[in-house]
Parts: C-alpha cells; sequence; structure tokens
C-alpha cells in the first residue's frame, strides 16, 4: 500500500487540510494525518488519522489508522483502530474497525464489523 520510509519522525505533528469549498475528483493517498473540510469523490488511504469535519464530505473507499467524522462518509471504510462518530455525522456503506465510538444523533446506515486486525 505505502512505500515504507525509514524515519517517518519528520510527519509527527504535521497535518494535511483540504478547507472548506474545495472539491478533489480523485484518490489521496498520505502518510500524515488528514483534516477534510471539503469534498472527496474518490479513495482516500492515510497511516495516520484522518478528520471529516462537520461540512466536509467523502464519497469514495477508505484506508486509515484510525478516524472520526463529523460530516458525511459514503464507501467502503477500514480503520486500524478507532472510528469515532460524531452527533451530526452520516455513513453509509459498510465499515470495518477495530473499536467503535457512535455519538447520539448520529446517522449510522451501515453494516459494521469489528475486528482485532482490520485489513
Amino acid at each position: 500500500m505505502f512505500e515504507k520510509v525509514k524515519n517517518q519522525d519528520h510527519l509527527l505533528g504535521k497535518t494535511n487540510r483540504i478547507v472548506e469549498g474545495t472539491t478533489i475528483t480523485g484518490d489521496i493517498t498520505t502518510l500524515a494525518d488528514f483534516r477534510l473540510d471539503g469534498k472527496l469523490k474518490g479513495n482516500f488511504t492515510s497511516e495516520g488519522k484522518i478528520v471529516i469535519g462537520p461540512i466536509g464530505e467523502v464519497i469514495g473507499d477508505i484506508v486509515c489508522k484510525s478516524i472520526d467524522i463529523e460530516g458525511v462518509f459514503s464507501g467502503k471504510l477500514q480503520a486500524e483502530g478507532m472510528l469515532n462518530v460524531k452527533s451530526k455525522a452520516h455513513i453509509t456503506g459498510e465499515v470495518i474497525v477495530g473499536k467503535l465510538a457512535v455519538e447520539p444523533g448520529a446517522r449510522f446506515e451501515a453494516s459494521c464489523e469489528m475486528r482485532t486486525q482490520v485489513k
């Protein structure tokens, strides 16, 4: 999936960001954390944490270490660690995660499987 970098310490504490009003059509791959407040129509792969902000939207597949969703997600999501679904989130599709937390008020319309090892 990723070409391994010998020393990734330079990525610690760094976050990529797509701001409100931006729409991307295509795939995103990153080693660092990522915050999305715009829209993505495509696949998203990160070795870090992904945050989909309250007005963020992803239509596609996601593979990541962990993820917080406040906005909209539709597709297949695979997270090795925690999926935090915030109260205003709307999720549809298929979810495979290590751990799951859903706040009251969230719309969770997805099949869900929890695994200790997500592939």
